[in-house]
Parts: structure tokens; C-alpha cells; sequence
């Protein structure tokens, strides 16, 4: 099947492992957003405080980020597609779970555990792409493609959620259940058997280190309004304390979680700042914006749906393309036109007010937000295998993973921070929300225009050589 993925024509088999594993992606996104819309009514039904509710999405987005590592060492370890599967089928039951699910630290846990589920199927399948389809052209369209189907599950998933909480909250939880059984049946006939694993070992400690780092940090920014100086600082020198216990064993053991020398590599690096930033700002946004929507303008479920729906049209239409264009004008200058896009974007929403225009506000700032996702999505993922071996590849997407489900757990934690405090008029405490994805925007920007500066220093056909010597 790889000789195939290098022809210009790929033949079926090749288009129904792809179809197969862009499902699997479009699960994945659609689960984080879909719950979105619906966090309101799961709020007034299981009576949960704001600081409780943001973690409906960051226990996801922790279980997720937390063990994105893991996952991506243990496919190449285990075999890619054993680990699919039985991840696939785990995240079926906790989907059940979480629909049935009548109190709210037991829909957190549910969530969880979807989280961790998750945090294997996507570098597996990530993985599976790059090792099918040759470094160039075939792997950038393949990849299009299947970041394509991951932003537009995350886009559309909003959407959606509004349509199902019409009908009530469960129905977004339990829905993903059935798509996943269905993503099973089918990668068990079209995935193929003969997938090659790396040799080595696992790093159990570093995972469960580099989870309880990530888990107390956000702890300790959401709580930080009640809980004080003193066990504000305390709480985040342990996570601080725990990140550099995880660097320490990374170096020292023998088989580590993250090979730390990939990051060595100016490319690989921005690529991962990218995607943190491009993730943890729209996460951050999204929770803000909804509460905005609904709990302020008192919009229903459908509608503040439908004002997210320009955005995730524009992304399933126009990031299948971005392959193509990544080929003719390289991922660097796509990144940085997708960053200054999704500051402009986020900008416009800082004149929020009691009586918001569609016309001048919400639409043109939500076609902002999918250009800059239809852009940069796909090119960062690009970026940030590029030039990886074959046996490290399920490490770099799960390490690109990670690093997006970090930025959108901790930005959110500071948004929900910041809507828990307040900070005078309810206008002016969204607005101050608001602010903190334009300042994280301005920073990707930042990172973005970066690499365009210091692109002449490391060519893209020198990138092979600079990660074997690291």
C-alpha cells in the first residue's frame, strides 16, 4: 500500500483506509466541541458552578492532552492498528457512559476517560497517514484532507450541538457512540495488518508526571479566585515542580516518553507553539462566547450555533485545498496569514455589547476564525512532522497533539478564571475573556512571522538532516 500512496491516482483500498481514519479525526473534533452549546443546559440540569462546568471540557481535553504522548509511543510500539481499535471501542462505551451519566463529577469522569480513549486513536491514526503516504505532495494532500475532517468536526460540532440540545443535552454525548462502533467495523476490514512497529519500551512514569503537571496547573489557575495567595503559589510551584521532574526523566531514562531533541528543531518547535496557541485561543473564545450568546443575549442553543456555522463551512470547504497550497507557497507563510486572520477575528469581538450586530460583528469575526483555522490547521500539522522518521512519527503527532490540548486546557482555565472573578459590568468581564485569545493570537502571530524570518537558514530539504543529528 505505500508504493500506492506515491502514484499520483490512489486506488480504492487507499481511499477507504483515508475515509476510514478521516472519520476517526472527525469524531475526535467533533467530541471536543460538539458539548459546547449544550454547556448551558448541562449546567441548569446538574445545578454546577462555572468553575465546575469548564471542566465538562477541560477533563476531556486533559485526559486528551495528558496522554497524547503515551498514545503516540505505545502505537509505534504496539502496533498502530491494534491500538485504534481497541481505543475506538473504549471511547464508544465512555460515550454511552457520559449520555447516561446523572451527576456532574460522573459526567466529568465519563469525559475523561473519552479524553484518555482519544488520546490514542489520534496518533494512530495520524501516524498511520504518515507512514502510508510518501514525505511531498502525497502526504501533504493526504494530510489536507485529514485535518480537513478534523477542524471541520470541531467547527461543525457546535452546530450540531445545537440542533441535538434542542432536544436535550444527552443526545451530544450519546451520539458519538454509533459513529464509533461504525469507525470499527470499518477499520477492522480496510485497515491493513502489516503496519511496522518501532522497538523500544514505555515510559509509564513520564506520562502519569507530564498528566499531573498539566491537571494541577489548571487547577491552580481556575481555583486561584478562591482559593488565595498562598495556595495559588503553592499549587503552581508543584505543577512548575512536576514539568521539570518530567524534562528530568525524559533525559535520563531509557527509552523516554518525548525525545526532547526533536524540539531542538526550529520547525517542529514553532510548529507546536502554533498549534497550542491556534487551539488554546479558540477554546478559550468559544467557552466565553457562549456563555455571551446565551446567558447575557439569551439566544437559544440553535442560534448560537448557527452563529459558529460560517466558520466551520469555510473550513470543511476550503482545507482540502490547503495541501496543494502548502506545496506551492510552503506551510510558514499559510501559518502566519492564518494567525494575523484569527487576531483580526477575535479583535472584532472586543466591541461586543448588549444588542450585538450579525452583519458588523458576529459573522465577519466568525469568517475571520475559519480562514485562519482553514490555514493554519492543516499546515501546522504538516509542519510538525516534517522530516520525522518513520518510527518516531506516532511521537510527533502525538507530541503536536499535546501540545494543542495543553493551550486549550490552560487558556481556558484563565478565560474561566476571568469570568469567575469578573471584572465590573457583565459587558466588561466578556470583553476581558475576549482579550486573553487576542493577546495569546498576537503571540502565535508572533511565532508565525518568526519563522518566516529564519526560513532561509533552515531550508525544508535540509530538515531530514538536521533531525538525525539531534
Amino acid at each position: 500500500m505505500e508504493s500506492s500512496a506515491r502514484d499520483a491516482r490512489w486506488g480504492a483500498a487507499l481511499w477507504g483506509l483515508l475515509a476510514v481514519l478521516c472519520a476517526v479525526v472527525f469524531l475526535d473534533g467533533l467530541d471536543v466541541s460538539m458539548v459546547g452549546v449544550a454547556l448551558p443546559s448541562i449546567q441548569a440540569e446538574l445545578g454546577m458552578s462555572t468553575a465546575a462546568l469548564q471542566w465538562v471540557v477541560s477533563g476531556y481535553v486533559l485526559g486528551y492532552g495528558g496522554l497524547l504522548l503515551l498514545g503516540g509511543r505505545t502505537a509505534d510500539l504496539l502496533g498502530r492498528r491494534r491500538v485504534l481499535l481497541v481505543a475506538l471501542g473504549v471511547f464508544a462505551g465512555a460515550s454511552l457512559l457520559g449520555g447516561l451519566a446523572t451527576d456532574g463529577t460522573l459526567l466529568i469522569a465519563a469525559r475523561f476517560v473519552k479524553g484518555v480513549s482519544a488520546a490514542f486513536t489520534a496518533p494512530a491514526a495520524f501516524s498511520i497517514i504518515t507512514t502510508t503516504f510518501a514525505e511531498g505532495p502525497a502526504r501533504n494532500r493526504a494530510l489536507s484532507i485529514f485535518t480537513a475532517c478534523a477542524a471541520s468536526g470541531f467547527s461543525l460540532g457546535l452546530v450540531l450541538s445545537g440542533l441535538l440540545t434542542e432536544l436535550g443535552w444527552r443526545w451530544t454525548f450519546l451520539m458519538p457512540a454509533p459513529i464509533a462502533v461504525l469507525a470499527l467495523l470499518a477499520g477492522l476490514k480496510l485497515i491493513p495488518r502489516n503496519d511496522e512497529r518501532a522497538e523500544g519500551g514505555y515510559d509509564v512514569l513520564g506520562a502519569v508526571t507530564i498528566t499531573a503537571a498539566m491537571l494541577l496547573l489548571v487547577f491552580t489557575v481556575v481555583e486561584a479566585p478562591e482559593a488565595g495567595v498562598a495556595r495559588t503559589v503553592a499549587t503552581g510551584a508543584a505543577s512548575l515542580a512536576l514539568l521539570a521532574l518530567f524534562i528530568w526523566l525524559e533525559r535520563r531514562v531509557r527509552h523516554p516518553l518525548v525525545r526532547l531533541g526533536l524540539l531542538r528543531t526550529g520547525h517542529l518547535a514553532r510548529a507546536n507553539i502554533g498549534i497550542m496557541i491556534l487551539f488554546g485561543s479558540y477554546v478559550g473564545f468559544q467557552f466565553a462566547a457562549m456563555q455571551y450568546f446565551q446567558n447575557l443575549l439569551h439566544w437559544s442553543a440553535l442560534e448560537t450555533a448557527l452563529a459558529f456555522l460560517p466558520s466551520g463551512l469555510l473550513v470543511a470547504i476550503t482545507s482540502t485545498r490547503m495541501g496543494g497550497f502548502a506545496d506551492r507557497f510552503g506551510t510558514g507563510k499559510l501559518i502566519a496569514v492564518g494567525a494575523a486572520a484569527l487576531t483580526a477575528g477575535y479583535s472584532l469581538f472586543l466591541r461586543l455589547d448588549e444588542a450585538p450586530s450579525f452583519a458588523g460583528m458576529v459573522l465577519p469575526g466568525m469568517v475571520l476564525l475559519g480562514i485562519a483555522f482553514a490555514l493554519s490547521f492543516p499546515s501546522l500539522n504538516i509542519q510538525g512532522v516534517a522530516g520525522v522518521h518513520d518510527d518516531e512519527q506516532g511521537l510527533a503527532s502525538g507530541l503536536l497533539n499535546t501540545s494543542g490540548q495543553i493551550g486549550g486546557a490552560v487558556v481556558l482555565a484563565i478565560v474561566t478564571a476571568v469570568l469567575t472573578i469578573g471584572v465590573g459590568d457583565p459587558i466588561a468581564t466578556f470583553r476581558a475573556a475576549i482579550v486573553i485569545s487576542v493577546v495569546f493570537a498576537l503571540l502565535g502571530l508572533g511565532v508565525a512571522i518568526s519563522g518566516l524570518r529564519f526560513r532561509s537558514a533552515e531550508p525544508a530539504d535540509q530538515q531530514e538532516k538536521v533531525l538525525e543529528t539531534v
